[in-house]
């Protein structure tokens, strides 16, 4: 598809710039797909929506502070390195600065050679694998070393790096966060039991491929970036039991869907897993996993746009975003939220 399908118009002062003073006071466009209707609520109101029996479905990943400055021991040149994927024992995958002059061998420093790092691969468009030099435990070393990843369009460095985890973060490894569940509290989780539904936790650390930029022109030539992946047995069982039963399975977030799918489409069914996915999803996917959706408002041309265009439709998600501008909803991490529910016939996912 013509990458230009998935645009619109975005005033920059829509783009947060800073998290909700109180995460579940953010606002929340609830969708339904199969009327093509929506209401405007605050996001404590998705209650309303979740019925006994729903299995709420989140990812866990914890951000780790990935983002390291530091200089080229050989030129005393700056580096700034974003890592993107543990490989193995402390050879990491990451997104080099400037990375032509970072070839084999290159030894990297930070913090005035607390940590360095030696390139042991080169590849294409700035990805380097790295392997890290340290005394101690390298988490430890990292968040005294490295910033938090934020995106680029965020312009302030946030001084709490609690305000870009979920609360529930657990597993460390994303080099960005699962941002649609940073409108959960601790407080509205227990609401969410409480009234009978289920939450199930599984793990994707983000990493390039989440928020890696369409660069091509038609959408069947991009190239998704694999990213690591798990799910438990219990997690498995719980899913499936819910798909037996007929029960409701909602993603909080696009990571925790391309999880689901990615395990659905491979196995039929849901099961305990580790490994990588680089599912790529936009209009034509069929989706079997999930029933509904919990996301933010996404960069126009993404491939988050068009996750949520599979879900329910091109034209009818640019019609709920040109709404959200209308209204003055705020856009991308530390924006307001959709619900997106109801039937809907992927038959017709094309022509919508």
């Amino acid at each position: 598809m013509d990458i230009n399908l998935f645009d619109f118009y975005l005033p920059e002062s829509q783009i947060a710039q800073s998290p909700s003073p109180v995460r579940d006071e953010c606002r929340l466009m609830a969708i339904d797909r199969e009327n093509k209707s929506f209401e405007h609520k605050k996001f404590s109101d998705i209650l309303a929506y979740l019925k006994p029996g729903d299995v709420l479905v989140r990812n866990n990943t914890k951000v780790i502070p990935a983002r390291l400055i530091g200089e080229k021991v050989a030129t005393h040149g700056h580096v700034e390195v974003l890592l993107l994927k543990q490989l193995e024992g402390d050879t990491w995958e990451a997104l080099v600065g400037n990375a032509h002059s970072v070839r084999v061998g290159s030894v990297l420093s930070f913090g005035n050679g607390e940590l360095t790092c030696t390139c042991v691969e080169v590849l294409p468009e700035g990805i380097r694998h790295v392997e890290f030099h340290y005394q101690g435990i390298f988490l430890e070393v990292l968040e005294h070393l490295g910033k938090m990843p934020l995106p680029p369009y965020i312009k302030k460095q946030i001084s709490n790096n609690d305000d870009y985890q979920t609360v529930y973060a657990k597993v460390p490894g994303s080099a960005a966060a699962p941002t649609a569940g940073f409108h959960f509290t601790a407080e509205l989780f227990e609401k969410i039991r409480a009234m009978g539904v289920e939450v199930v936790d599984v793990t994707l650390n983000i990493g390039l491929g989440t928020f890696r930029p369409v660069k091509v022109q038609d959408t069947k030539d991009h190239i998704m970036h694999s990213e690591f992946f798990q799910m438990s047995k219990d997690a498995a069982e719980r899913l499936n039991l819910a798909k037996q039963e007929g029960r409701r399975i909602i993603a909080v977030g696009t990571t925790s869907v391309r999880t689901l799918e990615s395990v659905y489409a491979k196995y039929g069914a849901f099961q305990e897993t580790a490994e990588d996915t680089s599912i790529f999803i936009e209009p034509g996917y069929h989706y079997r996993a999930i029933d509904a959706l919990i996301t933010n408002f996404h960069l126009p041309k993404s491939t988050l746009v068009m996750l949520v265009s599979a879900f329910m439709g091109r034209k009818w998600t640019l019609s709920c975003y040109e709404e959200a501008v209308r209204q003055g909803y705020r856009f991308f991490s530390f924006g307001d939220a959709m619900f997106i529910y109801g039937n809907y016939d992927y038959s017709k996912n094309l022509d919508d």
